[in-house]
């Protein structure tokens, strides 16, 4: 499964649908949450349910709902019974409870990306998720909701770098995505006319570790694509060096063009090669 780019839309502004699907992002996350009033929620609900009733099946679109104690989550629910999204994001998340308890209201099996890290419990969470890995088609989390609810001025450093709080939550969500072996989503890139700033951002990312990222503009779909795909060099890199692991199963290091290399290079190697036959596929 491809989940390079998850580019969101607001729920109440459908004009905007058709333009996300045709952005080229991976999937597109149909927000009833954050981006629509209280008052924009009934209309985004019915805007979303006819979106979906018509395009799920050419089309990976996921829906984010309203947190799980809120009010607005059971009519969240209704207007998702008869409808099939590839997925549902889970705001407020808060570990293996929160997702045992979505999946439990659900009318049809769903998979779901959790948002891990919007509350000061959440971050104590992280690693139960491993235990409902089932359920999941990712992990993902946010640098927004969780200052707030601690009272911090803000989650970056002047020159837009995590503060040590926020790179641990992100760090936690990329070791608990991976202890569930599911896909590690990055978070958003706010400002969305710095280009050159996102695609430093989404490269970070992947030499981390995360497998994709969350988009606010279909501007930023293709340079986040473009990050986490494997490009030519990489590819033929990771081909020679299992080639001369195979050349040489008995022994657990060779040398290839004047370098060593012992099992995690070719753990390395194959996950390349894996990332770029899920990309070819679509």
């Amino acid at each position: 499964m491809r989940l390079r780019s998850l580019l969101f839309v607001p729920g109440d502004r459908p004009e905007r649908f058709d333009k996300a699907l045709a952005s080229g992002a991976d999937a597109v996350i149909l927000d009833l949450e954050d981006s629509v009033s209280t008052q924009n929620k009934p209309p985004a609900r019915e805007a979303v349910h006819d979106f979906v009733t018509r395009r799920s099946v050419d089309a990976r679109l996921m829906i984010r709902i309203n947190p799980l104690a809120s009010r607005a989550f059971e009519d969240d629910l209704a207007a998702l019974a008869d409808i099939n999204p590839f997925a549902v994001v889970l705001p407020k998340a808060e570990g293996s409870p929160s997702v045992r308890q979505l999946a439990r209201r659900l009318s049809s099996p769903l998979p779901i990306l959790p948002i891990a890290t919007e509350t000061p419990a959440a971050i104590f969470e992280i690693g139960s998720y491993r235990d409902v890995a089932s359920y999941l088609c990712g992990l993902t989390w946010g640098a927004e909701d969780l200052p707030a609810a601690i009272g911090a001025a803000t989650a970056r450093e002047d020159d837009g770098r995590y503060t040590a709080p926020y790179e641990l939550a992100r760090s936690l969500v990329l070791f608990g995505a991976h202890a569930a072996a599911v896909p590690a989503i990055e978070t958003i890139y706010p400002d969305f006319r710095d280009l050159d700033g996102l695609k430093a951002y989404a490269a970070r990312a992947r030499r981390d570790g995360f497998a994709g990222m969350m988009a606010i503009h279909p501007s930023q779909v293709e340079p986040i694509n473009h990050a986490f795909t494997p490009d030519a060099a990489e590819i033929a890199w990771a081909e020679k060096v299992v080639a001369a692991f195979a050349g040489s199963p008995e022994i657990g290091v060779v040398q290839l063009e004047g370098r060593m290399l012992d099992l995690p290079h070719l753990i390395l190697a194959r996950r390349i090669l894996e990332t770029e036959k899920i990309s070819s596929q679509g």
